[in-house]
């Protein structure tokens, strides 16, 4: 695992709320939660929990829409 890509928590960090903070968009948490299995029990975290993030994959150009191509 990347040690640049570990994010530790704050008191109070929710899932959508690390996935707009790294992602731009709540719309990444399952990218989160499947990189974090072990964690998927926390709704709200505690101070220093460790979480990985990882990079978003590229998009592939067939699930874009024909105006985005």
């Amino acid at each position: 695992m990347d040690e640049n890509r570990i994010y530790t928590t704050v008191q109070g960090d929710m899932w959508d709320s690390i996935a707009y903070r790294f992602y731009g968009d709540v719309k990444y948490i399952s990218l989160l939660f499947q990189n974090n299995t072990d964690l998927l029990d926390i709704f709200v975290f505690s101070a220093g929990t460790k979480i990985f993030i990882p990079e978003l994959p590229e998009e592939d150009e067939m699930e874009l829409p024909e105006w985005r191509r």
